[in-house]
């Protein structure tokens, strides 16, 4: 058939689900669901530039039952109900679908299938060809000399020859083979057993169910007895699975031209749910509007190689009331990258890039980098010259490096797109410039290639490097000025964004280029240890298997577990096979199966070893002889940090191997190390948040938190008379309740029954009834709001937390009462961490912050200075939030990170 048809019909439905499952779950500012209709829109604009159809329409099932409901009580009984978040953007769909003008369908008591299925006939009988939009397997049955199919979201075309390739039967035998295989999905009865595979072999040798049916004695073996078996179900699945062509329809193909596109509704829907891409292309389409981001290519960007430019462009920086600033080098690793190149950006659309080290053959003369940075350094070091940055913390880094110490540092495009919202999208340049601006930009794979054979910065040509670089100034200017004008609107946020977050920008860079010292001779000594270990684990676990196998092979190992020593299968995978998961390996070994405490033994001192004992000696770095971290502000949506090469939140603490790793953190010579930890932070925030009259007398008395709560709830006499037993689950209690835990989840953690374990939360929320009206305060805030905030104003989204999916709104329920916890935790470490640096920076004691650890601030102090400054690390932890029970803090010292606790 023609590659141009007269007629395309969009199976809405099935792309709405598709785009909802397929895309990341985006969110306007407001917290509303918009990635399924972004999905479906671009779908719909790729369609029109390709074939600009004459006549269009777009399908959509309509609510309600339809008469395959009536044929079948059990029809797609199965199917969850459609997510809250989904349900959300459907109204919102058609609208915009009707406001570009085309024809929307909506037919009671049929499915779009149906009504596709029956304009698919009409425009046939009428000479018209037809082009179907669907990803929906079903509508190869409509497939003919006048109907093909196309699936927008991998492109792939099909018409007779391309079913028949795809499916192995022809579009007349689509039927039959459905009618066969069943779908689970819409819980049609199929032959049981009877695949893709099996139907086609059949339709191939009988040419149609009707002669399957009349020869069905002839099938042998098991799935023959289940084709006979099943003979009666067949012709009712065949009828669930028929696309009607005979719906009574008010209109003919003839009445579905799309009318004239309604810009200004079109602009008004994209604005609502921040469209900023499809806002871009509606006013490349119709003329620019002074209310839409501006998206074109950028005006200018200069490449700078002679002086007197240099000049004229410093002068305007001088001028600027803020500028954007970027660095190019040569690597990730701020302790080793040399610098290549400085862009900069004083208005959106003008920017430029000066190279200073392109050394690849042929790169023309650049400006000497010594002579470029003593130019800029009393711009760079002036702090009244407000700087503006995307992730200036490494740009800060970078110039350390050539002894410039960059101050001014105003405003951070990451950190601006994280506060004002964290959950929104990833907080990188190319994801914000897509979300806010609606502009693709030159990602670094497209000047610098991939893998192995991908070039460093200064190997790129300058007429590829320049725009990319300017390009990255001239963005980031532009997301300042999408994102401050929204953050300006939320005092509390732009307050977490000033007094916590950008203080913090070199608070970090300071503590990571300080860095801490390794024992590399003690790490390698336990690599030794831990190899000998685990070549003893694995002989054991060879003994109890009675032969050799591969620990790390999940498919082996459920063989030997399942096959051979018969064990209980807990949970299988998504294709059906028995899971050997870490959560399953937990529960056989807590069932007594040794082997999986063996292999669970195994992987955890596997992992151990290849993750800091053999990795932490190899991030070294030459030059300072020091592991430098990488903190990250805009990861954890609660504000936490993260630290990554290597990742010190995750050293484990309860095991011996791990508290081994934590004493290869050691001191300068002469030095010691300290380690200060708030206490029960979290326990002292749901105080302060709650109220609760006994959970603040207790901490204002200075009692132990988890004895007085046992006390309470077990009905011992007093704290004293408490066990370690009855603390240990009181503990259990306090903890799980803040984040959310249910008395499922406490049954499971304290080995008891859940009778057992609700009878406790009873108890605990009937002695803290402030605890309770809390969390139930927050969770109707939560659903109200969509977000929760810290006690500084800081907001996590809560995209799930009207999900009809139980689960999901469970999880985001959980996330709620947790998160203000959490985050204000979160927020009173980084307000300590600014004031430290304050006193370090004012008073220059023999002390270094090193490392930030959950809770833990870590420091190295001249052994003569200790007292004095174990005196003002407490002091100002404690003082970083004034709350209704005192912060305290526990401070250690020792020879090294373990012996400090």
């Amino acid at each position: 058939m023609s590659k141009n048809p007269d007629l395309i019909l969009v199976d809405g439905s099935s792309y709405l689900f598709r785009a909802y499952h397929a895309l990341p779950p985006l969110t306007n500012s407001r917290g509303e669901p918009t990635g399924a209709i972004v999905g479906v829109v671009n779908m719909l604009r790729k369609l029109i530039k390709d074939y600009h159809p004459k006549y269009m329409a777009v399908v959509f099932d309509a609510p309600g039952k339809t008469f395959r409901d009536d044929l079948y009580d059990q029809y797609k009984a199965h199917r969850p109900p459609v997510p809250e978040d989904l349900k959300a953007q459907i109204d919102r769909l058609h609208e915009i679908v009707r406001a570009m003008g085309l024809p929307l369908l909506v037919v009671d008591d049929v499915e779009a299938d149906d009504v596709i299925g029956t304009l698919t006939r009409q425009a046939a009988e009428q000479g018209m060809t037809a082009l179907v939009s669907t990803g929906d397997k079903d509508m190869a049955q409509l497939v003919n000399d006048h109907v093909s199919l196309i699936d927008t979201m991998s492109n792939r075309y099909l018409d007779a020859d391309g079913v028949e390739e795809k499916f192995g039967v022809k579009p007349g035998q689509i039927i039959d083979y459905l009618a066969l295989m069943g779908d689970s999905s819409d819980n049609i009865p199929g032959v049981p057993k009877c695949g893709p595979k099996t139907a086609a072999k059949w339709l191939a040798r009988y040419g149609s169910l009707d002669e399957l049916v009349a020869h069905a004695d002839e099938i042998k073996g098991k799935i023959g007895e289940n084709l006979r078996a099943f003979l009666p179900q067949l012709p009712l699945s065949k009828a669930l699975t028929t696309i009607k062509t005979d719906v009574p329809l008010d209109l003919c193909p003839e009445d579905l031209k799309p009318a004239r596109p309604d810009v200004e509704r079109l602009r008004e829907l994209y604005q609502r749910i921040e469209a900023n891409r499809l806002l871009s292309a509606l006013e490349e389409e119709n003329g620019a509007g002074e209310e839409v981001p501006e998206t074109a290519a950028p005006g200018h960007y200069e490449l700078i190689l002679e002086k007197e430019d240099f000049d004229r462009w410093l002068e305007q920086l001088r001028q600027a009331s803020l500028f954007a600033f970027d660095t190019e080098t040569t690597s990730l690793d701020y302790m080793q990258a040399e610098l290549v190149g400085l862009s900069f950006a004083v208005k959106a659309g003008e920017a430029a890039y000066v190279p200073v080290a392109h050394d690849y053959p042929g790169a023309p003369v650049q400006l000497d980098r010594d002579w470029v940075l003593a130019r800029l350094r009393p711009l760079l070091e002036d702090s009244g010259q407000a700087k503006l940055g995307q992730n200036l913390k490494y740009d800060m880094s970078i110039l350390a490096r050539y002894g410039i110490e960059m101050e001014g540092i105003a405003y951070d495009t990451m950190l601006e797109s994280y506060v004002l919202d964290s959950t929104a999208t990833r907080h990188d340049m190319d994801s914000l410039a897509k979300k806010y601006l609606g502009h693709d930009t030159i990602s670094f794979t497209d000047i610098a290639g991939k893998g192995a054979r991908q070039l460093t910065f200064n190997q790129i040509d300058l007429e590829q490097a320049a725009p990319y670089a300017a390009e990255d100034a001239d963005i980031t200017l532009r997301l300042h000025e999408a994102l401050w004008s929204r953050l300006e609107q939320e005092p509390g946020l732009s307050e977490v964004f000033r007094n916590i977050e950008m203080p913090l920008v070199p608070v970090l860079s300071r503590m990571e280029r300080t860095g801490v010292l390794i024992d590399t001779a003690l790490l390698e000594k336990q690599s030794a240890e831990l190899a000998q270990k685990l070549h003893d684990l694995e002989q054991h676990a060879y003994e109890i298997a009675g032969h050799t196998f591969n620990l790390g092979s999940p498919k082996q190992i459920g063989h030997v577990f399942f096959e051979e020593l018969g064990m209980e299968v807990v949970k299988k995978t998504p294709k059906g096979a028995p899971s050997t998961s870490e959560e399953v390996l937990q529960i056989l070994a807590d069932k007594g199966e040794e082997l999986p405490a063996v292999i669970l033994e195994h992987r955890g001192l596997a992992k151990l070893k290849s993750t800091y004992v053999d990795k932490l000696p190899e991030m070294v770095d030459p030059d300072t002889g020091r592991v430098h971290t990488s903190y990250h502000q805009a990861v954890a949506a609660t504000g936490r940090l993260s630290s990554s090469d290597p990742n010190l939140q995750n050293i484990p603490v309860r095991t011996e191997e791990g508290r081994r790793i934590r004493k290869a953190f050691i001191p300068e010579s002469g030095w010691k190390m300290l380690a200060a930890d708030y206490s029960q932070i979290e326990l002292r925030i749901m105080a302060h948040l709650s109220g609760d009259k006994g959970l603040l007398r207790a901490f204002e008395q200075g009692l132990d938190i988890h004895r007085a709560t046992a006390a309470e709830v077990f009905g011992f006499d007093s704290p004293e008379a408490v066990d370690s037993e009855a603390r240990r689950r009181a503990k259990a209690i306090n903890f799980g309740l803040i984040y959310g835990m249910s008395a499922f989840g406490l049954a499971k953690q304290l080995g008891i029954g859940r009778q057992e374990a609700q009878e406790y939360v009873e108890l605990y929320f009937q002695r803290y009834p402030g605890v309770r009206e809390f969390m139930d305060r927050t969770r109707e805030e939560a659903h109200e709001q969509g977000y929760v905030e810290t006690l500084f104003g800081r907001r996590l989204y809560l995209p799930e937390i009207n999900s009809r999916n139980g689960m999901r709104r469970a999880a985001a329920e959980r996330t709620a009462i947790n998160a203000p916890m959490q985050g204000t935790a979160a927020d009173i470490i980084k307000r300590a961490m600014n004031r430290m640096d304050a006193w370090l920076e004012k008073e220059h004691p023999r002390v270094r912050m090193i490392m930030q650890v959950h809770d833990e601030l870590v420091f190295e102090v001249e052994a003569s200075e200790l007292k004095a400054v174990t005196m003002q690390v407490r002091d100002i932890m404690e003082h970083a939030a004034e709350l209704a029970v005192p912060l305290v803090v526990d401070v250690g010292v020792g020879d090294n990170w373990e012996e400090a606790h």
